[in-house]
């Protein structure tokens, strides 16, 4: 996995990540990333910051657009996308433990 490929996917709030992470439950078109984002992230991303992020997945190979019905296109994960994601979330949780354990051992956290 190259940085270019974990660009992008370092806070929790990014786009990228989130469209990741709701694309690892399934395919999904854009409103359909959307309503899902927001029921498990509660963040409302906007319709360009939406497409803005998956052209951007696209044309990292992270994403991959699949046949649509009408206009709604549904897009998949690809196996980089999934790396990716895997690759993200240990990047976050490690500065979460470090995080975590600062704030135990200055007694903010128990």
């Amino acid at each position: 996995m190259t940085s270019s490929h974990l660009a992008g996917l370092r806070r929790s709030n990014d786009p990228p990540l989130l469209i990741l992470t709701s694309l690892a439950g399934g395919s999904k078109h854009g409103y359909a990333l959307s309503k899902d984002i927001e029921a498990f992230a509660g963040i409302v991303l906007s319709p360009g910051a939406l497409y803005g992020a998956i052209a951007r997945l696209e044309e990292r190979g992270l994403i991959v657009a699949l046949e649509g019905e009408a206009r709604r296109r549904p897009y998949q994960l690809t196996s980089d996308g999934s790396n990716a994601l895997v690759a993200a979330l240990r990047e976050l949780r490690r500065v979460t433990d470090v995080a975590t354990s600062r704030l135990e051992v200055a007694g903010v956290v128990a």
